[in-house]
């Protein structure tokens, strides 16, 4: 028996009937003028209605069917997040072919893992360098024929290929699909060894999609609209881009993440999807325009943030202080993303609890959720009504979740996945007889069902002397500074605890500048303010643990850890072994002190 477990409520049901295509189908055959999707082309906003995307999903449609995708088959979608992508995922899925998403930054052996082990045969890039990233992996991939380029017209062309009859052939393969039906054959950023491909059907993500709209259904009325720039790759971006499309909520496509700050306030969305490290980037920036005088007023905002938002019911003085913050700091935050953003959705790792505080003293709540791909995405969320910082909310309607003996979290529910492509072993492992999944994470469940993630199975490090040591406790405190970029803790099979650190090449020319100090990042990295400024961060994780978890020496690594040397998982999560391996001599440096 677990030694916890937790609820949701009763889940809203869904018509077996139904599919991820019946939404589109039903509101382009209807009257409806409303623009669900903008996009910029030609240096402004333009807008898509729901008439003209079925038209355009249709024809995409009917030329995948000519080029001999048959219902079931595998189609690979490597592209940026843009219009075009959730054109191609609709496509797909309304030819009765099933989605094998790849991440935009995904290497040629990533890529050849992928395709030979999904058996795509037809695949989307987004551009040039993608396309040839695939060129190079079909050595490993004898399934793949054609290659689609997104950027040289590569729907257009597919379009032509099919006829009437083709498109009619689409709405007959759409309308014949069920909640059993495989949707997306999703693959795992992989912190060790090889992704694993998750199937999902329409029935897993349609389902998890309708229990997320009840969970946050203040989130998601007909004038709401949310901005786009997390890779749909992800699966929590693609479930965000199934809700808005079955809840009518208006869908835009940032550019870039550089012209992400221009697209916000052009764009003005009334909620963000974002991960921590873009909460940290806007934090930080604020942090940095605050100089002279005004980083007086912006740490004391700090400061009243979480005096406010901390509080059960705030004095009149606190309420008086928030006012004033709110007029010199935090409405410059707001204007910062379009001045319309009153929530945020944030997944993939810990939300520091200093900018929760922050940004919802700002009038902007940050709310918390947790899942994996295997789960469809979110498996519990903080509600607008019920937000408990330090939390990743309850389990959404219909959701299960329990504690197992070792601290480990367990998922039961509709949303589940049905195992991992070709990988029977793997499956075996992760589910039980009884439906359970297991998710390699360490958790806990409070009183009012609420989950703490607190890390992960794996990742756990046991000391030379026995003590079980979680990095993530450690390193989320350690990241909260704002010179601080990543932190890895090590120690396995060590005298102590160590930690590799590095820096936020901003952040650092900021704290120069303010200081007088000059070099160059590697020479900065080495001045002794910087290190003292390090060793605070340190010494505040180290206040949330024993002594014998404590870190007691630390290296600060000259440069940061990076996705291309495979260092970072395309959600930016620190791969452990490999970094071990890369920083090796920095590691012994730290057990020879």
């Amino acid at each position: 028996m677990p030694r916890a477990q937790a609820a949701g409520d009763a889940p809203v049901e869904v018509g077996r009937d139904q599919n991820l295509t019946t939404r589109l189908w039903e509101r382009a055959g209807s009257a409806s003028s409303k623009e669900i999707l903008r996009y910029h082309a030609d240096g402004s906003w333009r807008g898509m209605a729901w008439q003209e995307l079925g038209d355009r999903v249709r024809r995409v449609a009917g030329g995948l069917i000519a080029s001999g995708i048959k219902p079931g088959d595998r189609v690979a979608l490597m592209s940026g997040t843009r219009l075009e992508w959730t054109v191609a995922d609709l496509a797909t899925l309304s030819a009765g072919a099933v989605t094998v998403p790849i991440y935009g930054t995904s290497s040629p052996k990533k890529c050849a893992w992928i395709l030979s082990n999904s058996g795509a045969t037809v695949a989307f890039a987004e551009g040039a360098d993608h396309e040839k990233t695939l060129d190079e992996a079909r050595d490993q991939a004898p399934d793949l024929q054609e290659i689609f380029v997104l950027d040289d017209g590569g729907l257009d062309a597919l379009s032509e290929l099919g006829g009437e009859e083709q498109r009619s052939e689409v709405l007959e393969r759409s309308k014949s699909l069920s909640m059993d039906d495989l949707a997306t054959v999703a693959y795992t950023s992989g912190t060790t060894g090889d992704p694993k491909g998750c199937m999902l059907t329409h029935g897993n993500i349609l389902w998890t999609v309708r229990q997320t709209e009840v969970a946050l259904e203040q989130m998601f009325g007909p004038e709401e609209s949310t901005l786009l720039f997390l890779p749909l790759a992800h699966m929590f971006t693609r479930l965000i881009q199934f809700g808005c499309l079955e809840m009518d909520v208006r869908l835009g496509y940032a550019r870039s993440l550089d012209q992400l700050p221009e697209d916000l306030q052009s764009f003005r969305p009334t909620f963000l999807l974002a991960v921590p490290r873009v909460f940290e980037k806007l934090f930080d920036s604020a942090r940095r325009e605050a100089q002279g005088p005004k980083r007086k007023i912006f740490d004391a905002a700090v400061r009243t943030a979480q005096e406010w938002s901390g509080a059960d019911q705030p004095g009149l003085l606190t309420e008086l202080k928030r006012t004033a913050a709110d007029k010199l700091v935090y409405a410059k935050l707001r204007a910062a993303i379009g001045d319309r953003v009153h929530y945020c959705l944030s997944g993939g790792a810990p939300l520091s609890p200093h900018l929760a505080h922050f940004f919802h003293a700002a009038q902007i709540t940050i709310l918390q959720g947790y899942g994996l791909t295997e789960t469809s995405a979110p498996a519990t969320v903080d509600t607008p009504d019920g937000v408990r910082f330090g939390t990743v909310g309850r389990p959404l309607p219909g959701v299960e979740i329990a504690i197992a003996d070792d601290g480990e979290i367990l998922i039961r529910g509709a949303n589940v996945f049905q195992g991992y492509y070709g990988n029977e072993q793997a499956t075996q492992e992760a589910l039980t007889e009884d439906g359970w999944f297991l998710t390699g994470d360490l958790g806990e469940l409070d009183d009012e069902g609420c989950l703490t993630v607190t890390g992960r199975k794996k990742d756990l490090i046991v000391t030379a002397g026995g003590k079980n040591v979680v990095p993530s406790a450690l390193e989320e405190r350690i990241k909260s500074h704002r010179l601080v970029s990543q932190a890895v803790v090590v120690g396995d099979d060590r005298p102590f605890v160590g930690a590799l650190i590095t820096l936020q090449a901003e952040a650092l020319q900021a704290f120069a500048d303010e200081r007088g100090l000059s070099g160059s990042r590697s020479e900065l990295a080495k001045h002794q303010a910087v290190g003292d400024q390090v060793q605070k961060a340190v010494d505040h994780a180290n206040e949330a643990v024993s002594r014998a978890e404590s870190v007691r020496e630390f290296v600060i690594l000259e440069r940061d850890f990076t996705e291309d040397r495979d260092e970072l998982t395309p959600t930016m999560k620190p791969r452990r072994s490999v970094i071990a391996e890369h920083f090796a001599e920095e590691i012994e440096h730290i057990y020879q002190r």
